[in-house]
Order: structure tokens, then sequence, then C-alpha cells
């Protein structure tokens, strides 16, 4: 697997990204909180077979600016926006998963022109949550850090592709291993998302959308309906044996989902008329 590291810059943030190359269509990648651009790195090797991708290190992660003083959602959409201009990709697939996935339905909301198709795994609308931030950031807080080792890291966030994936965002430091981002930071991207709901951004969208669901899904039944009857047209899935990270399970059935939905998405309408 192989990708050219490209660096964007917005308002002096530095936004690092994988770039896969490819041709076809553009499809950009964006992880969710906490999380990194190698977390595509496999759905990345996959679709650059029929298209242009690149996999975004968001704002206060992996290798991109870490202590960024703005982390609303607008600051989000905006660096989706700057990558796809300073990159050059004309008219991308937005896949996200999580908090990316939010950015992503926020960005083709805001800017219907832009967004060919979304793709969100894992990911909603965005419905208030005031208790979210306090939990993230005891869960962060439990981290055992440092880690002594990679293996430890893998085995602390569960073993398997899972384990694989975390660790792998993760950066040595004098033979130890730290988190690649700010406590703080990610707590407050979630500022937002605590104290309002987004839903009438998520009945905007008018590009093809594609619901990719774990069977142990974190989003709410009540959630997920309230999706689905705001976007009838979206077409949904629930893959099975997967929790929250199933784009690190699963990333062969992501991709094989993810290119039968493009390649429909791009089929004409037939005329009935």
């Amino acid at each position: 697997m192989t990708w050219t590291e490209r660096t964007v810059v917005r308002d002096g943030v530095r936004l690092v990204c994988r770039d896969w190359g490819g041709s076809g269509p553009p499809v950009v990648l964006l992880h969710g909180l906490a999380g990194h651009a190698g977390e595509w790195d496999a759905t990345a090797a996959r679709l650059r077979a029929a298209h242009r991708v690149v996999a975004v290190d968001q704002r206060g992660h992996g290798a991109s600016e870490h202590l960024s003083a703005d982390v609303s959602r607008d600051a989000y959409v905006g660096d989706v926006l700057a990558v796809t201009e300073q990159l050059g990709l004309e008219s991308p697939v937005l896949v996200g998963q999580s908090l990316g996935g939010h950015t992503a339905v926020l960005t083709a909301a805001r800017h219907p022109g832009l967004v060919r198709a979304l793709v969100l795994v894992e990911a909603g609308a965005g419905e208030p949550s005031p208790d979210t931030p306090a939990h993230i950031g005891a869960w962060l807080d439990s981290w055992p850090v440092p880690f002594p080792s990679r293996d430890a890291a893998v085995r602390y966030f569960g073993g398997g592709p899972v384990g694989e994936g975390w660790a792998d965002g993760l950066q040595e430091r004098d033979g130890r291993l730290w988190p690649r981002f700010d406590r703080d930071v990610m707590v407050g991207s979630l500022a937002e998302t605590a104290r309002r709901s987004f839903a009438p951004e998520w009945s905007g969208v008018t590009c093809p959308t594609l619901l990719v669901l774990a069977r142990a899904s974190l989003l709410a039944p009540m959630e997920i309906d309230e999706l689905l009857r705001r976007r009838p047209d979206m077409t949904s899935v629930s893959v099975p044996g997967t929790g929250h990270d199933l784009h690190l399970q699963r990333p062969g059935v992501l991709t094989d989902l993810i290119s039968a939905f493009l390649l429909d998405a791009r089929r004409p309408t037939p005329d009935h008329t």
C-alpha cells in the first residue's frame, strides 16, 4: 500500500492528508473523533482502483495541527472545503465514520453543489447529547498512557483489527506510545453536538446517501428511525458481526458496499415519460 503525504493549510491550520492517487470520481475519507487517516488504509487501497482517494487527518488529529483554537463544526466543514479545493477534488464523494460522518453531512447540507454523494459509517445527524463531552473526556482520561509497547496498546483497545487501528494512531516518544491528539481539543470538538440538534441540516441533504450501520450500532434505534424518516430516499444497510469501528473490522465488506452504491448512483434514471 502506497500513498503520498499532502499538506493543506487553511487559516494557519495545517492539515495532513494521505493521497492514494487513482483515477475516477474523487473520494474523501473522514475519520471519527480521536481517530486518524490511517484507519482508512485498507478501504483506500481498494477504492483507488476506480476513484481518486484522499484520507484526511482532521484538525486536532494525527499528523495535522493539534492545538487549534477553533474546533467548531464550521471549522471542520471549512477544512473539507479547503482539502477539496487545494487538492483539486471536484465534486467528491464524502465517506465519514462517526464524527467524520457528521462533518460530511454538514458539508453536503451547506454546500449542496459540492458533494456528489455521501457514505455515512456509524454516523447520525447529530441529536443533542449533553452528557457526551463528559463521557468522552472520562473515557480518554481512563487510557493507561503512556502505553509501554504497541502490543499493550493493541490489547487495551480490544485486539484484532480494531486494536491495531487504534494503536496505529499513537506516536512514540522515549520508547513509549502516546495519543496523537490533545484531550481537551477532543472534548471541545463535541461541544456543539452536545447542545443542539443538526436535524434541519440532515433534512436538507439532497445528494445520494448510503448509511452503513454496525449490527451492534452506537446509534439508538429511535435515532436510526428518525434518520430514515427524514431521508426516505436514503439507502441503509447493517453489517453483521460489527461494532462502531466496522470500517476497521470489515474493510472489504465496506468497500464492496461503497463501490456498489456509487456505481448505482452514477446510473442515469430511466425515462418513463
